[in-house]
Formats: structure tokens, C-alpha cells, sequence
């Protein structure tokens, strides 16, 4: 494995709420933290993928307070001051800052990575050569740079990014990247089918690649508030003192809408490694094995006559048996059981309503 560049950073989000995977996530532990593939959490997959292109001590984490306690138990291997819990819920735009701001603070030179820590993406190689595409596309060039994905259906509840012509840069890369017209918010299904033919458009991953001073510059230009929340954390003799009084005051906004929008130049590489946003039990189901009649499941079944069914069972010695039942989401754990029509997969959330705190 080759040796990382020290001027690689790495920025992971790993906060967000439990509500899409209850009963198994929970506000403490939503979907990053569970062990939903495998031996391992998502957050420590998204960790482990970037051995060989960003130091371990080059890799800051973001999360929130309710959710501190488990990021540091699944990242120990990471010094614990690269562990922040964010003081306040400010939106994606706000959690940038600050991680851009933590960079700078080290590395002035700094070329970094924001990531989501709740995607799927097994085919490692492939996605490393992508990234140190985009890093190398960031580093050299005056561009924010964003990795979108293929479509592969018309999906309305994707952000979409329209890629324009090839860049013109002095570097050649394997993967080289497509000027980025705009960004297009989720459409309707018939817009996103209209996307789907033209086929130059990609789905935002929320993937960003950048080197600190471009950023911080565009910020300066686009979005002043974050730009001087970023040079009083960079001068600040203490940071976590400095964090806990001004970030709470900023205004919540989205990274698209704050920066990426309105940036001077962003280039965009496609994805070449398998991905998967894992947005549901629906896409969980796709990894679990198959029993009976397209039953999807991670424990074996007792099961006559049911078929199209997802099960997943994390409650230790208890069993499962369906009868005469189809399309159904069962889910069980220690202290609570799900039923739900598979068909009603993403109202799963809407159920926090009406459960007590403690399930929640």
C-alpha cells in the first residue's frame, strides 16, 4: 500500500438521526453505527477505505453530542482529539465550516475530503483511484470538486448535478472531470426521467473535494458569515472554547445552497466504484440473503407460504416464523418489534410520533 500524502485531510459526517432504521437505529445510533453489513459499522467502513490516501491522523470525524460516545468506541484508532461533537444542529453548510476550519488550523496547504459516513461502497480500489483523481483535480486547480454517481433510475428524492463539457486542466488524470453547470434539486419523477436520457447528469453523492485556501476564497466571496467563522477558529488560542460560543449562532444551511451553487468553478468526476446510499430497510434488503420466495433476511426462517419479506432479527436467541404473510418488514431487537408493509418503507420515520423516548 502506498504511503498517504500528508497534505491529505479527511472530513467524515457522522451525525444524523436514527428514524429511517428504528427499531434497530436509534437517535444515538442511526444507521452509520450499526453493524447493518457485516462485522463492521458504516462509519468504520467509510474509515477503513481511506488507508493508503489520507494518514489516519489526518482523518477529523463530525458528529453530534447524543452520538459522541459511540463514534469514539467505533473510531479508537483515531487520536480522540480528531473527534469533535458539534455544540448545536446547524445544517451541513455550518459542519463544513467548521471542519475546514479544524483543517486550516493544522494545514494551510491542505487539500481535503468531505464524506458521508453512511454510504456503502465496497470496491475500495476503485473508489481511491477516483478520490486521489479529485484530490490531485483539487489541489491544482482553482475548483471545488465533486464526485457524482451514474443514475441508474429516474430517483426523485436524489439532488442531481448537470455535468457540462470536459475540463480543460494541465493535468491528466484516469478520471478526468466534467465542468458542473448546475445543480438541480430533487425532481419530480418525470424531470428525473428527462435526466435520466439526457445522460449528463449525475447524482450528488455529497462527495467534496477542495483544497483549503480555494474553499475558504470561495466562501469569503459567497458566503461571508462562514469565511470569518472559519478565520476566528484558524486564530483562535482556544478552538473548543471558540466552537461552543460561535457556531451555535450560525445560520443553518446546506452546503449546496450556501457554496456549491454559487461557487465560480466546480468540477464534477463520475463514479466508477459500486455505491449505494443505503436510504431504507428496501436497500438493506439487497445485501441480506434469500430464503423461501424472496424472503430477505439475516436469520433463518421458519416460513410457509410468505413471500417478498424483509426480516432482520438482532434479538439473541429468538426466532422467526411467517405464515401465510407478504411484503412485510419485520424487525426485532431487544426491546422493541417492527411490522410494517415494505411498500411503506420510508413512513418508517413517522412513526417516532408516537413512541415513547426511550424507543427513540
Amino acid at each position: 500500500m502506498s504511503q498517504p500524502d500528508t497534505n491529505h485531510y479527511a472530513l467524515i459526517l457522522a451525525g444524523g438521526s436514527g428514524t429511517r432504521f428504528w427499531p434497530l437505529s436509534r437517535n444515538a445510533r442511526p444507521k452509520q453505527l450499526l453493524n447493518l453489513f457485516g462485522d463492521t459499522s458504516l462509519l468504520n467502513q467509510t474509515i477503513t477505505r481511506l488507508d493508503g490516501l489520507v494518514p489516519r491522523e489526518n482523518i477529523l470525524i463530525l458528529t453530534n453530542a447524543l452520538q459522541e460516545k459511540a463514534v469514539r468506541e467505533i473510531a479508537s484508532e483515531l487520536p480522540p482529539e480528531n473527534i469533535f461533537a458539534e455544540p448545536a444542529k446547524r445544517d451541513t453548510a455550518p459542519a463544513v465550516a467548521l471542519g475546514v476550519a479544524l483543517v486550516a488550523a493544522r494545514n494551510p496547504n491542505a487539500t481535503m475530503m468531505v464524506l458521508p459516513s453512511d454510504q456503502l461502497i465496497n470496491d475500495t480500489d476503485a473508489y481511491q483511484s477516483v478520490m486521489r483523481d479529485a484530490m490531485t483535480a483539487a489541489s491544482k486547480n482553482e475548483a471545488l470538486v465533486t464526485v457524482g454517481i451514474k443514475p441508474t433510475w429516474p430517483c426523485p428524492s436524489f439532488g442531481y448535478i448537470e455535468r457540462g463539457e470536459p475540463a480543460k486542466l494541465d493535468t491528466t488524470l484516469t478520471h478526468h472531470p466534467h465542468e458542473v453547470d448546475r445543480f438541480r434539486e430533487k425532481p419530480a419523477p418525470d424531470l428525473a426521467q428527462t435526466f435520466l436520457d439526457l445522460g449528463n447528469f449525475a447524482w450528488n453523492a455529497g462527495m467534496f473535494i477542495w483544497s483549503v485556501a480555494t474553499v475558504t476564497a470561495e466562501l469569503a466571496a459567497h458566503t461571508p458569515e462562514l469565511a470569518d467563522f472559519i478565520s476566528e477558529i484558524r486564530q483562535s488560542d482556544d478552538i473548543k472554547f471558540a466552537v461552543a460560543e460561535k457556531f451555535p449562532q450560525l445560520t443553518p444551511i446546506s452546503i449546496d445552497y450556501a457554496l456549491m451553487e454559487k461557487a465560480s468553478r466546480v468540477l464534477n468526476i463520475e463514479a466508477t466504484f459500486d455505491w449505494d446510499d443505503v436510504g431504507s430497510w428496501i436497500s438493506v434488503a439487497k445485501y441480506l440473503d434469500q430464503q423461501g420466495d424472496n424472503n430477505s433476511t439475516n436469520t433463518q426462517l421458519a416460513e410457509i407460504d410468505s413471500e417478498n419479506n424483509i426480516i432482520f432479527n438482532a434479538r439473541k436467541g429468538s426466532k422467526v416464523a411467517l405464515l401465510g404473510v407478504d411484503d412485510l418488514i419485520v424487525v426485532q431487537t431487544e426491546d422493541a418489534l417492527l411490522i410494517a408493509n415494505r411498500h411503506q418503507a420510508d413512513a418508517i420515520k413517522d412513526l417516532g410520533a408516537q413512541l415513547p423516548d426511550d424507543l427513540l
